[in-house]
């Protein structure tokens, strides 16, 4: 079976036709869907899609591109539902540098409440990351070396699209990398890196209803699309599907702590 590590499935992209959607995740062999928040109301559009679904799981933050109107009574709404039982991961946080330079101080800050209330609860963190890839390194290593408990900083740089020296760096911090439907596209050279990154350093993640892998490119993507990944993902390292599979999906279990199912 295959978790999806990352899945904006309570958009309005999936309003018409959840129930379908998950079907066909099923379908394809995908019995957990983990959705990462982008601000307070996600998180509850998510906590409420768990206790009407199965194997489905939430996570916790301020999407960093939110970070320039957030107020601090958004991050205590943060903090309360990181603690409710469906919320598996403070996620997703990171730094995005790509857009709008004015208010790096405030993702910087916010990213750094994030890291330390991740320690604080002992969750792992679901980190977005877009042409700010140094800073994110040096600040999880700042706070890691500030923390009283630095284990329990770590998680995953979703939608890596980095090189394996990069890899490299991230799992010296303690962190797994999320490989989505990127890896399959013709040109992105992203089968190479994978190629010399640890399978056991690797989750599988869709970013639904964005980024759909090949051949369902520019169409929304759905959780059901993550087979063309791991797929991708077993035929350059050489190993059959069901090694990947098995693999991914329990270091996915173990960073979250779900049960096997």
């Amino acid at each position: 079976m295959l978790i999806d590590t990352h899945a904006h499935i309570y958009l309005d992209a999936f309003k018409d036709d959840l129930p379908e959607v998950l079907d066909r995740a099923r379908e394809a062999g995908v019995d957990r869907i983990v959705m990462p928040a982008i601000d307070v109301p996600s998180i509850y559009r998510a906590l409420e899609l768990c206790s009407r679904y199965e194997g489905l799981y939430a996570m916790a933050a301020l999407h960093p591109s939110e970070t320039a109107k957030a107020t601090d009574a958004d991050f205590d709404e943060v903090v309360r539902l990181c603690r409710e039982r469906d919320v598996v991961a403070i996620g997703e946080t990171g730094l995005d540098y790509y857009w709008d330079r004015t208010f790096d101080g405030r993702q910087q800050d916010f990213l750094r409440r994030h890291i330390r209330l991740a320690a604080e609860v002992d969750l792992p963190l679901v980190f977005h990351n877009r042409e700010a890839f140094e800073d994110l390194v040096a600040i999880v290593e700042e706070e890691q070396s500030a923390a009283r408990h630095p284990d329990r900083i770590r998680g995953i740089f979703h939608c890596f699209t980095g090189t394996n020296e990069e890899a490299e760096r991230v799992r010296a911090v303690g962190f797994l990398v999320g490989i989505g439907g990127i890896v399959t596209f013709k040109n992105s050279g992203l089968d190479k890196e994978v190629h010399e990154i640890p399978l056991t350093q690797i989750v599988l993640e869709t970013d639904a209803p964005f980024l759909a892998p090949h051949p369902h490119r520019g169409k929304r993507n759905e959780p059901a699309f993550i087979r063309l990944t791991a797929e991708k993902v077993a035929d350059v390292k050489r190993m059959p599907l069901e090694e990947v599979a098995r693999i991914t999906t329990a270091t996915a279990e173990t960073l979250f702590g779900l049960t096997s199912s």
